[in-house]
């Protein structure tokens, strides 16, 4: 028996752009902002797609565990280095949070 094949060989005639793709394989979708007088662009990430790594979110300063649907955002001209984990209620909160460390004097810094 031969394996399967997940996707038809040859041209893909269905009509989807490599966009549609891409969302699909992260799971969510991107759009563009404008906020602190730069364009952001934003990509909604799905739980399922985000497994494995942690990623600390700079509103709240808090772990984003493996698995949990969330937000990432950067600046349109920057590089990958420049993009941001963000938990989905504090990125829509971002203009309420302030800029500053809210770590206790003792805790660990990552």
């Amino acid at each position: 028996m031969s394996p399967r094949r997940n996707r038809p060989k040859g041209d893909d005639s269905s009509g989807r752009s490599a966009e549609d793709d891409r969302a699909r394989r992260y799971g969510g979708w991107q759009s563009g902002v404008s906020w602190a007088g730069e364009e952001w662009s934003v990509r909604h990430v799905a739980g399922a797609s985000a497994e494995g790594k942690t990623y600390r979110c700079p509103g709240c300063d808090q772990l984003i565990p493996g698995g949990m649907p969330h937000v990432v955002a950067w600046p349109e001209h920057a590089g990958v280095d420049d993009r941001r984990h963000w938990h989905k209620a504090c990125w829509n909160a971002r203009d309420r949070r302030t800029p500053g460390v809210r770590r206790s004097r003792n805790a660990p810094k990552f």
